[in-house]
C-alpha cells in the first residue's frame, strides 16, 4: 500500500515537473515541430521507412510562426498550407500520459539568420494546395516539402536540408505497403518510388539542427 502510494506520488510529481517545463519553454520563429500523428496505416508506413531523432517515429512537421502575442504553426496538412494555433497543434496527438507527441528542433547557431526568412516564406504559401501525390516541385506542398523549400529560399536558393529517393516499401519485406498501393490507385497514378523527396524523420536527424525540447 505504501509502495503504491509512493509510486503515485512520484508519478504526480514527475508530471507536474514536466508540465512546468513545457510551460516555461519559449518557442522561436522557425522552430521545427516534429509530430507523431496517429492517422492510421499511412502514418505508420511513413514512420516505418525513416527513423527519427532518438529513434522516435514522426509522420508530420510544421514551423513555428510568432505573431504579436500568439504562437502558430504554419503547416501543410488537410486541404492546404495554413496557420494552426499552437494549442490546437499540440492537442491533436498525445501519448498515454497525455503529453503531446512533439519534439522541437531549432537550426544551429550559425544558421539562425535563416529562421525569420524561412518562416516568412512558409507563411506566404498559405492557401497553397496540399500535395497529396508527394511529388516535389509540382506547385503543391506536403508537410516536409514546405519546410525544405522554406529553408532553401531563406538560404539564397541553395538547399539547406537534403532530398533523398523516397520509398514506400516495407523495409522488412521490400514490398510496397498495401496502404500506399491503395492510396495511389485511388489517385490513379503509380507509386512514386525513388522520386526525390523528404520526410519528417529524415529532417529531424539533420546535422544542421539541434533538438531543444521534447514534450514526451
Amino acid at each position: 500500500m505504501i509502495r503504491t502510494l509512493l509510486t503515485l506520488l512520484f508519478a504526480l510529481a514527475a508530471n507536474t515537473m514536466a508540465a512546468q517545463s513545457h510551460e516555461s519553454f519559449h518557442f522561436e520563429n522557425g522552430d521545427l515541430l516534429f509530430q507523431d500523428l496517429d492517422c492510421g496505416p499511412l502514418c505508420d508506413a511513413i514512420e516505418a521507412v525513416t527513423e527519427g531523432v532518438d529513434g522516435r517515429e514522426f509522420s508530420h512537421v510544421g514551423l513555428v510562426y510568432l505573431r504579436e502575442d500568439s504562437v502558430f504553426v504554419i503547416e501543410a496538412s488537410g486541404a492546404d498550407v495554413h496557420l494552426t494555433p499552437m494549442g490546437q497543434f499540440l492537442a491533436r496527438s498525445r501519448d498515454s500520459m497525455g503529453r503531446p507527441k512533439v519534439v522541437v528542433g531549432r537550426v544551429k547557431k550559425k544558421y539562425q539568420r535563416l529562421r525569420e526568412a524561412a518562416g516568412a516564406f512558409a507563411v506566404a504559401q498559405a492557401g497553397t494546395p496540399y500535395d497529396a501525390a508527394f511529388l516535389y516541385d509540382n506547385g503543391k506542398y506536403y508537410c516536409s516539402e514546405l519546410v525544405y523549400d522554406a529553408f532553401k529560399q531563406a538560404n539564397g536558393g541553395s538547399p539547406f536540408f537534403r532530398l533523398s529517393p523516397m520509398t514506400f516499401r516495407d523495409p522488412s519485406t521490400g514490398r510496397t505497403f498495401t496502404a500506399w498501393e491503395q492510396y495511389y490507385v485511388a489517385l490513379q497514378m503509380p507509386v512514386p518510388e525513388g522520386q526525390p523527396g523528404c520526410n519528417p524523420g529524415g529532417l529531424s536527424r539533420s546535422p544542421r539542427i539541434r533538438i531543444v525540447h521534447r514534450f514526451y
